[in-house]
């Protein structure tokens, strides 16, 4: 089925906004007739299909939505970054609703002042989606000045009520302990610093349920550090093998995961014929890990998708109370892990 033709396309073809191919399209005034002309004519050439009256009117009014996306620059130390991705499912999703995305990388100091974004200091937005988790008072900030309606995408903020969009964390988590339980896995450690985000404690928390519905208590020294706390960043240093090894790994994320199998490596373990190693979110750096990594999957377009049309809602004044949204994923099996029977 030919991809239906829509008022960004025209608007692309011509050079002009969308909201102009709106007006035009719709016999509003503000446009050339000369240049209404051109756009009717483009339209129709593109096959075209008038929305309905209702639609068209909705269409107009979400087409001059800016909507405006805050990542703090530690996310973003790679390009190819996890954040660099759900930023990018965010703009498609927003473009598919005729609203259009600014994306500002807010760095340290306007954290830790706090001070408002450009973005929001200048009105240059309508709504906010903030992508990932950051300091308390600079969320105070934008909820007490902002100004606009905002929801988190991958965090939540316990603080205050707030629309937020997450992945499955803890079912996540728990599907992934019981496949290893599944392959004969008994010793499993857990690598995430607790506490560094939300997330890495609800897998902790499902891994834990996996766990002693399976009569295995936690062991404290296979709980395993990752990350610095209070930055979030992954150090090599922190992570630092047990005395007593276990034969599976389960680790917050990929990211982590490849770390730990060049760490094993170097100690001369084998992946997966001497432990095994599983992750979550399913990605990681392009090159940085030879083996296939057994993962959760996270839903990015999912989740993205979901953010965007809360946040519609909220700039057209959805009186629904504010709630937070889980989006499922799904597990990807892949090299790192090996049945033990």
């Amino acid at each position: 089925m030919a991809k239906a033709v829509r008022l960004a396309d025209i608007a692309k073809e011509v050079g002009v906004s969308t909201v102009t191919v709106s007006k035009a399209l719709s016999g509003q005034k503000g446009v050339s007739e000369q240049m209404r002309e051109r756009i009717r004519k483009l339209a129709e050439e593109l096959g075209y299909r008038q929305p309905s009256a209702a639609r068209l009117e909705n269409a107009i009014r979400r087409s001059s939505y800016q909507i405006g996306v805050l990542v703090e620059e530690s996310y973003l130390e790679k390009y190819d970054s996890f954040y660099w991705q759900m930023y990018q499912q965010v703009s498609t999703c927003a473009l598919s609703c005729e609203c259009f995305t600014l994306m500002e990388v807010v760095n340290r100091r306007t954290e830790e002042l706090p001070e408002l974004p450009k973005l929001l200091k200048e009105q240059k937005v309508h709504g906010v989606i903030v992508i990932g988790k950051m300091p308390d008072s600079f969320l105070s900030l934008l909820r007490e000045s902002g100004g606009v309606p905002m929801v988190y995408l991958d965090f939540t903020d316990e603080s205050q009520e707030a629309d937020a969009v997450i992945s499955d964390s803890y079912y996540g988590a728990y599907y992934l302990t019981n496949y290893l339980l599944e392959k004969g896995h008994r010793k499993i450690a857990y690598v995430g610093t607790l506490l560094a985000t939300g997330s890495i404690t609800d897998r902790y928390f499902g891994y834990v349920k996996a766990l002693l519905e399976h009569g295995i208590r936690p062991r404290e020294d296979w709980l395993l550090s990752d990350r610095d706390k209070d930055s979030g960043r992954i150090r090599e240093e922190l992570l630092r093998l047990p005395a007593d090894m276990p034969t599976a790994f389960f680790c917050n994320c990929d990211l982590t995961a490849g770390m730990l199998i060049q760490k094993l490596r170097e100690k001369g373990y084998r992946v997966p014929e001497d432990i095994a190693v599983a992750g979550f979110d399913n990605y990681i750096y392009p090159g940085s890990c030879d083996v296939g990594i057994t993962t959760y999957e996270v839903n990015l377009a999912g989740m993205a998708s979901q953010a965007v049309s809360i946040l519609i809602g909220r700039m057209e004044k959805d009186p629904e109370s504010c709630k937070t949204h889980v989006v499922g994923g799904r597990l990807v099996i892949r090299d790192s892990t090996e049945n033990r029977d």
